[in-house]
């Protein structure tokens, strides 16, 4: 190796370079101990301090009081779920309920809607029979009327014919016949 710079009294650093052009730098000591060193005794020295002031036991309860609260949250996040589960189970049943309820009232609006048609069905009947038994009465009735109408004007028509004939075929003298004929019929048996 051949030395290209060195340090020489002014503080002036050199390097060398390895025969094949790997270049080496040398490490600063101070006190005898390269960077790698002082770090290692910083790091010595921090750690003691955080014992010194016992910073692991403040991180130790600081963890533990979180780990508390996390526990807490957990137990409460539990509790409102068990709650949330009663719920939903509450109005599943509700809704089970009212479902159930829904079809007995549907079942029940069926069979009122069928007797209320049946009622209906057995009052048109009814009405229908009352009608035509009073259409029937009308009409026996107006029959009634009728004959009786056409026997008065059969009778009066027969009346007036009678009436007609008599004045006719029948005059003073016929009449004293007819009556004395009538009189003497009077006394014998027939």
């Amino acid at each position: 190796m051949a030395p290209e710079g060195a340090i020489d009294n002014q503080g002036i650093q050199g390097h060398t370079t390895a025969p094949g052009g790997v270049e080496h730098v040398p490490d600063p000591t101070a006190l005898g101990l390269t960077s790698t060193g002082w770090v290692a005794v910083a790091m010595i020295v921090v750690i003691l301090l955080m014992l010194w002031k016992k910073v692991p036991g403040m991180i130790g309860r600081m963890l533990d009081g979180r780990i508390a609260t996390i526990r807490t949250q957990l137990d409460e996040a539990k509790a409102l779920r068990a709650e949330a589960e009663a719920l939903r189970a509450e109005y599943e049943a509700k809704a089970k309920a009212a479902h159930g309820e829904a079809e007995a009232m549907r079942a029940h609006a069926h069979h009122d809607a069928a007797a209320i048609i049946a009622k209906a069905k057995a009052s048109a009947e009814d009405l229908m029979q009352r009608r035509a038994k009073m259409a029937e009465g009308k009409i026996a009735a107006a029959e009634r009327a009728a004959i009786a109408e056409v026997r008065a004007r059969a009778a009066d028509a027969a009346a007036k014919a009678a009436g007609v004939l008599i004045a006719e075929h029948l005059g003073a003298d016929a009449d004293r016949a007819m009556i004395d004929r009538s009189i003497s019929g009077l006394g014998r048996p027939n």
